[in-house]
């Protein structure tokens, strides 16, 4: 029986779709076919202020809003560390565009008189969460990393600020637990700028698997992998960086078109919290955990509990420092893109 040739009628079968890209040198932006073809992938609304910046090629950086909901910092430094994180933005000129789900809408930016609402209680919405939240209409879904890096990649922002990232566990040989932020981050042409990741994580395989993950590591003007609520974890990182041209020259040469950059940058000084310290209150936070059989995404929000607790509040005002710190460095490089 003869096969029929490329492009004849043999089959009822359509053939498949060629999805094709028009590479710029940031980004991967699908020419008009490509996105006709996608139309039902997720769209995110965005601001006035946000589609305005983008159309007029004025730098933005996404936020997450995890971080500002109940699920993140407690009352009232929440609201300071939003404060805090979009003035540092806006004092560079560029445009702060927080990630969330409202009623059922992705949505990247949100006007003032919006902000009450993502200080308050929220489901967590990572980037698997997405297209469920949408489709079951969330009246608040507060993205994480994974979500908002995802979310920027698709409103064609280049830059998201955070805190820390999430990583792989400690004990991921039993229980296989590693973090989708790393899953986000290889996959999406973003650079995520961070203090690292959260110092309770298994931080050298963390960065193992980022470099099996293609993914470029840079130290803001620093040597050394932070930690968080430390300026270093005692690891290298793989290349350190000066100034934002270079973040956004790395961006722009990157050898795969959807991995993005994680540019790490350490806690400022006068607010790290002691090494010894924390040591200290994470190997009982991490043993109280395993002895409450707590496991997944509720680790993280127990453990940075029990750390508040047992450094006295202190590492509420260090996570309110590094996240505007982050903010600022993102700032920076976001108007390096814009001005390339």
């Amino acid at each position: 029986m003869s096969r029929p040739s490329p492009g004849s009628s043999g089959s009822d079968l359509p053939p498949p779709p060629v999805l094709s890209f028009e590479i710029d040198r940031f980004r991967a932006v699908p020419n008009d076919r490509t996105a006709r073809q996608t139309a039902l992938v997720l769209q995110p609304d965005l601001s006035p202020a946000v589609a305005e910046a983008l159309a007029s090629g004025r730098p933005v950086v996404a936020l997450e809003s995890t971080i500002f909901s109940n699920l993140g910092l407690p009352s009232p430094a929440n609201a300071e560390a939003l404060d805090r994180c979009v003035k540092a933005i806006e004092a560079t000129g560029a445009v702060p565009a927080i990630t969330a789900v409202f009623d059922g809408r992705a949505r990247i930016g949100l006007d003032p008189t919006e902000h009450g609402r993502i200080l308050g209680t929220a489901r967590k919405a990572a980037e698997r969460d997405l297209a469920v939240a949408v489709a079951q209409g969330w009246e608040f879904g507060a993205t994480t990393v994974s979500a908002s890096v995802a979310l920027a990649a698709a409103g064609g922002i280049a830059v998201f600020a955070t805190g820390g990232i999430g990583g792989v566990h400690r004990g991921v040989d039993a229980t296989g637990d590693v973090s989708a932020d790393l899953d986000a981050i290889a996959a999406h042409p973003v650079v995520t700028v961070c203090a690292g990741a959260k110092a309770f994580l298994d931080l050298p395989r963390t960065l193992e698997h980022l470099e099996t993950a293609g993914v470029p590591v840079l130290g803001w003007r620093h040597d050394w992998f932070p930690a968080f609520y430390s300026r270093s974890s005692g690891l290298p990182v793989p290349h350190r960086v000066e100034s934002a041209a270079e973040v956004a020259a790395v961006l722009a040469n990157r050898s795969r078109v959807s991995t993005g950059v994680l540019l790490t940058v350490p806690i400022p000084e006068a607010e790290a919290l002691a090494e010894e310290d924390l040591a200290e209150a994470l190997d009982q936070a991490l043993a109280d955990a395993a002895a409450g059989g707590i496991t997944g995404a509720g680790v993280t929000p127990f453990v940075l509990a029990r750390i508040a607790a047992a450094t006295g509040g202190r590492s509420v005002p260090a996570n309110l420092a590094l996240a505007e710190n982050n903010a600022a460095v993102a700032a920076e490089v976001a108007v390096a893109i814009a001005t390339r």
